[in-house]
């Protein structure tokens, strides 16, 4: 397997296989971008075909996440861990005490935390064996619902541009993936009076939205063909790809799941379709504002997350403004702001003279 001709990879700083004989660990940790300053980003845990299919998941998900600080102004880098495994089987104590001790010897810089198929009881476990965990149940928990709260936000700040809309009354919304994220944005979009219609991959918990919700119910193969205003993708990445474009039947897509685009160009594609795409890194950046508050220094304040997710709507509206200025897609705008904010910090770390990234703090309580 040869990471540095992987089309996934991208001047990746970093990129590490990390095995445990007695707990069966099988993971990779990619740091994609330090130049803001320590890492931050999930652990994934998930049955890949492959290691090659790992690699490729893991060095996609930690650009996004270098992206993602950048576009929700943190002072922080992005990286990503993922796990080969079954969530639903392969879980144990020593298989994440494994996993905290591999964290722990990149020294701080990168924080991991929960993601797919993981949860805050895991990051416990691995919590135990080191300080660089996030998340965990004695803090800022399951970043789920504030992830689910930007989403939201961000749906809104997209049906105001696109549809000259104020509020979601009657705006159909399909929403793919019902999982810790899309059950929170199903029900904050019913609260706010949109008409949705849902689908998983799991029929308990499509069955159980779908009378929770009032919602319509349809297959995981049909619901990108699903005639709506909103598209929200809640599931895993690469929803948009060229089979899919040409049954889309929206005017906007967002949602909360991590490249939504399996290519660049399907960005472009949205865009020619005269679809508006809400870049997922900025859209679903609520998660990790969530966790990075973390590190301020008084520790971990919900309220004052909360407070800072409501800038995900209008980061939002600055790229989509942008992008009809321009005549551009909005993938590309955002991409644009982000590489811009990154180079900066690193320029200005250059000039200071300034070392690598250093680890931060979470403040104690």
């Amino acid at each position: 397997m040869d990471v540095f001709a992987s089309p996934a990879f991208d001047d990746h700083e970093q990129v590490v296989f990390f095995f445990d004989r007695g707990s069966g660990l099988r993971a990779i940790v990619a740091l994609h971008d330090t130049s803001l300053g320590p890492a931050i980003g999930g652990c994934r845990m998930w049955p890949y075909a492959s290691e090659s299919e790992a690699l490729t998941d893991v060095l996609r998900l930690a650009k996004g996440m270098t992206y993602k600080a950048a576009m929700a102004a943190l002072p922080f880098g992005g990286g990503k861990t993922v796990m080969i495994g079954d969530p639903g089987s392969d879980k144990s104590e020593a298989l994440f005490r494994a996993l905290g001790r591999a964290i722990d010897t990149l020294g701080g810089r990168y924080y991991t935390g929960e993601d797919v198929g993981t949860s805050p009881a895991d990051m416990d476990w691995a919590r135990a064996e080191t300080p660089y965990v996030l998340g965990h149940s004695g803090s800022s928990g399951d970043p789920s619902p504030v992830t689910a709260r930007g989403v939201w936000l961000g749906i809104r700040a997209a049906v105001r541009h696109r549809l000259g809309r104020d509020d979601l009354g009657g705006v159909r919304v399909a929403v793919q993936g019902l999982g810790h994220v899309g059950y929170h944005v199903a029900r904050l979009l019913t609260q706010d009076g949109a008409r949705l219609t849902v689908a998983d991959l799991d029929p308990n918990r499509a069955e159980r939205a779908a009378e929770e919700f009032g919602a319509r119910l349809v297959s995981s193969e049909e619901i990108l063909g699903v005639e709506a205003e909103v598209l929200a993708p809640c599931a895993l990445g690469g929803v948009i790809n060229d089979a899919s474009l040409p049954r889309l039947c929206c005017a906007i897509v967002a949602g909360a799941a991590n490249n939504q685009l399996l290519e660049d160009r399907h960005g472009a594609a949205l865009h020619a379709r005269g679809i508006l795409y809400a870049p997922d890194y900025v859209i679903n950046a609520g998660g990790l504002i969530n966790i990075a508050e973390e590190l301020r220094p008084r520790g971990y304040q919900r309220e004052r997350a909360l407070a800072r997710v409501q800038s995900i709507a209008q980061t939002l509206t600055e790229v989509f403004e942008r992008a009809a200025r321009e005549d551009a897609p909005t993938s590309q705008i955002a991409d644009r702001i982000a590489e811009e904010r990154i180079r900066l910090g690193r320029q200005s770390r250059a000039a200071l003279g300034a070392p690598a990234a250093q680890p931060a703090r979470a403040a104690a309580g």
